[in-house]
């Protein structure tokens, strides 16, 4: 037969068990769209985090105090910024420094319910150098910062109530009214400013008792040369105890959540292939109630001269055109619950090539297997036995 006679006549096998025909693609296509999301929606998310990180720039640095040999808590020496700076390929460096006060919404809260909400020094160029957006009001300037003012971090304010920022609203700090002048969005790249109140340096030393001491000093630095000033950093911010300072990258850590999303996507590959080997089990039923139902068939093309190979193509080929409609089902339904979840993220639809292919060579592969035991007992069957067949 020729190419196009085995597609029809495995075609025509197909047509006269429409409903079983569906059930057992389906539970192809139900393995393959679980591949095809998890893959797709992993991409997706790469992808998104690949362009937030472009966007954040992955040249960000911090350092910080650490312990001292005896266990104590070290500190930056107040010249560790300046120190910073002359380091050839930096291009910028800012600070937030700790102080001991607390924020309340106002005078009448208890002095144990401070909400977790730390109050920073922070420098004028800080929103700049970490990438982090105002949601509202504005960022501190020459005037501002040396008066009783602070800008929220997004959690901060929430816990603290404070839906927004204006000359009305004020805060309780360091057991003093200070004004809310702006709102700070999310910050990816620095975490802790979420849940701080930040004031100005200047105010801070005169109203708060701030040591003037940086407990984290924001550096950034050329592309190429990054990990070079990082080897440095330690030994710069405290050339006297370099072993009591913590340099990190805060791009890392959105990487490194990144890659423990893989063990999950692991675990739903397998759940994936798990579906696809039920959806392949499905097949071969279909095909071997197949063979039992259609042995009149077989007797009647082995007594008109098919041979045992055609026999055994014939019923290859209506597993593998079997399969085939549950992978490019389960491919098209893959590629939608991947847009569909990727448009409520907010991510870009990235569905890779290979994974579609792959999709659909993996029913194939599937469907051979799966039709492989069943077109051998066709091809066995003598045309007297099958003929005699009720």
């Amino acid at each position: 037969m020729r190419p196009r006679d085995v597609v029809r006549v495995g075609g025509a096998g197909l047509r006269t068990r429409p409903l079983r025909v569906f059930l057992s693609a389906l539970g192809i296509a139900i393995g393959i769209a679980a591949m095809i999301g998890v893959v797709g929606i992993s991409a997706s998310s790469q992808e998104d985090l690949n362009r937030q990180l472009a966007a954040l720039g992955t040249n960000l640095l911090s350092v910080s105090p650490g312990q001292t040999l005896f266990g104590d808590d070290a500190h930056l020496p107040s010249e560790a910024e300046g120190m910073i700076g002359q380091i050839g390929p930096v291009t910028s460096v800012t600070a937030t420094g700790a102080t001991q006060a607390k924020v309340y919404r106002n005078d009448h809260i208890p002095e144990a319910e401070s909400g977790s909400i730390s109050v920073l020094a922070a420098r004028l160029d800080l929103p700049r150098e970490v990438s982090v957006q105002l949601a509202g009001g504005a960022w501190l300037n020459e005037a501002t910062h040396r008066y009783p003012a602070t800008v929220l971090g997004a959690k901060a304010a929430d816990r603290l109530g404070v839906v927004r920022a204006g000359p009305d609203q004020r805060v309780w700090l360091g057991g003093q009214w200070f004004t809310v002048v702006g709102v700070l969005a999310p910050a990816p790249l620095a975490p802790e400013l979420d849940t701080a109140a930040l004031v100005g340096w200047p105010v801070a030393e005169e109203r708060l008792g701030f040591d003037g001491y940086p407990t984290t000093i924001y550096t950034r630095a050329e592309e190429e040369s990054v990990t070079a000033v990082r080897d440095v950093l330690a030994a710069t911010a405290n050339p006297e105890a370099p072993n009591e300072v913590e340099v990190s990258r805060p791009s890392d850590a959105l990487a490194a959540q990144q890659a423990a999303d893989a063990t999950l996507n692991a675990l739903l590959l397998g759940l994936g292939g798990v579906a696809l080997l039920v959806g392949g089990v499905g097949v071969a039923n279909t095909m071997v109630i197949s063979v039992l139902e259609r042995r009149a068939e077989i007797g009647l093309r082995r007594s008109l001269g098919a041979t045992r190979g055609q026999i055994r193509l014939q019923f290859l080929a209506e597993s593998l055109l079997l399969s085939a409609i549950g992978g490019v089902g389960g491919v098209a339904l893959g590629i939608a619950v991947t847009a569909a979840y990727a448009s409520l993220q907010g991510w870009p639809a990235i569905v890779p090539v290979w994974a579609m292919a792959g999709g659909v060579v993996a029913t194939l592969v599937i469907g051979g297997l799966a039709g492989f035991y069943p077109a051998v007992r066709a091809a066995r069957m003598s045309p007297t036995e099958a003929l005699a067949a009720p």
